[in-house]
This record gives structure tokens, C-alpha cells and sequence, in this order.
């Protein structure tokens, strides 16, 4: 799932020790990655949560980090506004402030990631695949060209195309929505909205989340609203930017951030979340094959945990893994959205 260049990083989950501590663990790989790749894939500018109360998410988050030993900053409403001026904190009263973490560059990172597999002696191809049948083994898959690929293991990591490849099983238990996300110019010269005087951001909203970067290698200014969108088909749908979203996010930027309400559109992108029915993810063995492993469902906040979750997959795959985590299996994914993971 693809929501423009760059993906926020967080280890804030309330309560929900499982997130906070793939993040984390999925932190070195990245910044490993990053030195690794001639150009930056971790920005490390520091993301900040904000609230308009100090809500049970909010001390739930503070004792996950100092049970994990995480750093995390409580800002109060007058250090938000010496730190970050150029941001309306009118209805905020606290910040929570996470300064090893940041910005990731999607594109770049799986690019390098290919780049240094195929080095390595992996073999990478482009193709489209079928769906498999329902034989009593899965043997091989059939790609839409007539090829035939045959191995010992597969790993359908599909995005939002998993329903369409294994419809019968998590066509009404995974749901692509439509996301819309957009970039503004600031001003010539105003560098306010840069990496060096704003971090990452999320503006919790009482659950309703607005989010977004500063201007990162000068693609303009991000933001988002993180409500989840209509249905969407990845393959056929509309990816033109609608009017009501580019005014729900103007009418924030005019509340937020004044200064950039008015500021050109640079660009925009129609992307798509692949949400389970409550967000937890899906890293599961197919319950007919089982040299057959299904990961997905990374509902909106995915790619942050990506080698968290690589490695989850290889060991539950190779059956290293001791104790599977029972919320990522297929069995606990509805056929009702609930969000219950922000």
C-alpha cells in the first residue's frame, strides 16, 4: 500500500505493548538500511504526537515506554508553542515526543532492499499471479503471462490485492480504502515547515487523526487525514484527488497551520489502506496449506513495522517461532470493521 514517498515512524500504541515493541524493534534495521543506501531512507527528525486532553491514551503510552525503557517526552502546551511557533496549539493541551524516531522513505527503502537481495543471489520478478486453486497442496503458482513458479514455501505479502488473490478466504476479512494524502508549497524562503524546525507529526484528535511531515527533500509539506475512506479496488478505482478531501484538509491547515492553508498543492496521492477488521495484522499460516504463509492487513500503520515483521513471518514460516501472537492470525479477523488500533 502506497501513500507517497514517506512513512511516519511512532512507538505510541496507548497500552498495546506488541506495536510499541515491533516499532522499536524494527528501528536499528532501518537506520542500518539507511547507512547502507547512498541516500537517506530514515530521517531521523523526531515525531510528534499531540492531544487536546490528557486522555487514557495518553498515560497508557507514557508507562508502555517506561516499562520498555523507551524515551518519550511529555510537552506540556507552553513548551509546544516556544518549540513550535509556527503551529496554532489553540484546543491542545499536551505532546508526547518521540526523538529517535522519523520519517522513512518507502520507495527508496524497498529499492534497496531489492537491489541488495539480488546481490545477495535472490531472483527478482515482476509479474502479476492468479489465484490459487483449490488442489489439497500448493505447489506452484500461476502468473497471468502462463508462467509457472514452483517452490517449497510461499509468502503472499499482497497489500491490498490479498482479497483479490485469496477471495474466498479474506475477500470479507481484509478491506482496501480509498486514502487520500496531499503536499503544499510553503513559502519561498519560510522554513519554518522544514525537517529542521518541525518533526513528524499526529494530531490524535480524540481518535479522528489528522498526520503529516515537514518538507522532506523538498516534495512540500504532507498531510493526511487518517479516517478511513470509501471501498476501493486497487486495480480500477479513481486515483484523482477529490475536491471535499483537498477542502477537509485546507479547513485543518487553517486551524493548525495558517500559514500554509493557502499555500499551492504541489502534489497528491489517492493510496489505499488494506485494513483488518480491527487493525491488528495478519502473519498466518493458510489453514488448508501449510507451506503457504499469509501477511497483510497492515491497516494504515504497516511499513514502520516492515522488518519487525519480516522476521515474524521467517520464523513462524521456518517454524522457529515459539509462540505465535494470537492476534495476528486469521482466526480473529471479522468480516465487521472496529478499529481498535491507532
Amino acid at each position: 500500500s502506497s501513500g507517497g514517498e514517506s512513512r511516519l515512524t511512532r512507538t505510541i500504541y496507548g497500552a498495546d505493548d506488541v506495536y510499541t515493541r515491533m516499532a522499536w524493534d524494527s528501528l536499528e534495521s532501518w537506520r542500518s538500511l539507511s547507512s547502507r543506501s547512498g541516500l537517506p531512507i530514515l530521517h531521523p527528525i523526531g515525531v510528534l504526537m499531540f492531544f487536546g486532553k490528557r486522555e487514557p491514551f495518553v498515560d497508557q503510552s507514557i508507562e508502555a515506554h517506561r516499562r520498555l525503557r523507551l524515551r518519550l517526552d511529555l510537552l506540556d502546551r507552553p513548551e509546544l508553542q516556544r518549540r513550535y511557533p509556527q503551529v496554532v496549539w489553540e484546543g491542545v493541551e499536551l505532546g508526547l515526543f518521540e526523538p529517535d524516531l522519523g520519517a522513512l522513505m518507502a520507495r527508496r527503502a524497498i529499492q534497496t532492499l531489492v537491489k541488495e537481495l539480488v546481490a545477495a543471489g535472490a531472483e527478482y520478478r515482476l509479474a502479476a499471479v492468479r489465484p490459487p486453486g483449490d488442489g489439497p497442496a500448493l505447489e506452484g503458482v500461476r502468473t497471468t503471462a502462463g508462467d509457472t513458479w514452483c517452490a517449497e514455501h510461499f509468502v503472499f505479502a499482497c497489500g491490498p490485492w490479498l482479497p483479490k488473490v485469496f477471495p474466498s478466504l479474506v475477500g470479507n476479512r481484509i478491506f482496501p480504502t480509498r486514502q487520500e494524502v496531499f503536499f503544499f508549497a510553503p513559502e519561498s524562503g519560510d522554513d519554518r515547515f522544514g525537517s529542521s524546525h518541525l518533526p513528524g507529526w499526529a494530531d490524535f484528535n480524540e481518535g479522528d487523526i489528522y498526520y503529516g511531515f515537514p518538507d522532506l527533500e523538498s516534495r512540500g509539506f504532507k498531510i493526511a487525514h487518517d479516517a478511513h475512506g470509501v471501498p476501493f479496488d486497487p486495480d480500477e478505482g479513481d486515483r484523482r484527488p477529490t475536491a471535499a478531501a483537498l477542502d477537509d484538509v485546507r479547513a485543518y491547515l487553517r486551524r493548525r497551520f495558517p500559514a500554509l492553508a493557502s499555500r499551492p498543492m504541489v502534489e497528491s496521492r489517492v493510496c489505499q489502506y488494506e485494513n483488518s477488521s480491527n487493525g491488528d495484522f495478519l502473519i498466518d499460516r493458510h489453514p488448508r496449506w501449510a507451506n503457504v504463509l499469509l501477511v497483510g492487513g497492515g491497516s494504515g500503520h504497516g511499513f514502520k513495522h516492515g522488518p519487525a515483521v519480516g522476521q515474524y513471518a521467517a520464523d513462524l514460516l521456518s517454524g522457529r517461532l515459539a509462540k505465535p501472537e494470537p492476534r495476528f492470525s486469521l482466526a480473529t479477523k471479522g468480516e465487521v470493521q472496529h478499529r481498535e488500533v491507532h
